[in-house]
């Protein structure tokens, strides 16, 4: 049995444990939702359950597809236990399809496809809006290696193919996603979460947003549509 200790870190939607074993601690989730950088905050009930029953079974899949992430178990509703990672201060977004912020920037209609997969770079830093930044910024900033940046560049780029095909059997479209790496015993490691919080879900039928864009834009439902996402990967009810 597992022993949470202390609280590490908490975040927006979760909170880091230690454990008796100085390797390891416990990730829990949260119900709590925030947007916008925290500027509008509200409660999805019942949350920290799916996104800790989708984000386990996703990392459980990636790593039998020889995906390397901080997963080791999951161990109850709302907690599981991972490998404790120094964290690159950096989110790494993969876009397959023009949605939010994308379709500002480039002023293209939202459900566009992309000819091909972009990558983009996000400074994790909520005081200044987690800004976008690019090879050079990470240099000077000194936030991580040449060496690392191609990695998690590569590993996005790879996360985002297998996990493509495996959503699309799902009736799953995954529109554009955030991930998350730190360093790990001399190497990188996946970490955070993979769960409709940091992903946008269409419907490949219809189109309909399962994700935390029905929070964001007060489209309602949003329960409904966590929940539909952890019936199609989980198989729950």
């Amino acid at each position: 049995m597992m022993e949470r200790r202390e609280k590490l870190y908490e975040g927006k939607a979760k909170i880091l444990y230690a454990t008796d074993d100085p390797d390891l601690v416990i990730q829990y989730f949260k119900d709590e939702a925030t947007a916008f950088n925290a500027l509008k905050k509200g409660v999805i009930e019942n949350k920290g359950i799916y996104n800790n029953a989708i984000s386990s079974t996703l990392f459980a899949w990636l790593e039998e597809q020889g995906v390397r992430t901080h997963f080791v178990r999951k161990l109850s509703d709302r907690e599981m236990l991972v490998r404790r990672l120094r964290i690159i201060p950096i989110e790494v977004v993969a876009r397959n399809i023009v949605a939010g912020s994308l379709a500002k920037r480039l002023g293209l209609a939202e459900g566009t496809p992309l000819p091909r997969p972009i990558v983009e770079l996000y400074y994790k830093r909520d005081d200044l809006g987690d800004p976008m930044i690019n090879e050079d910024h990470v240099a000077v900033l000194d936030l991580a290696t040449a060496a690392e940046v191609r990695s998690m560049r590569e590993q996005a780029l790879e996360v985002n193919r297998r996990l493509s095909k495996y959503l699309e059997e799902r009736g799953l479209r995954l529109i554009d996603f955030k991930l998350e790496f730190g360093r790990h015993k001399g190497g990188l490691l996946l970490g955070d979460e993979i769960t409709p919080d940091g992903c946008r879900f269409w419907d490949i039928a219809t189109a309909e947003k399962l994700d935390k864009d029905r929070f964001r834009r007060d489209l309602g439902g949003v329960e409904a549509a966590y929940q539909e996402v952890y019936r199609r990967i989980c198989g729950g009810g």
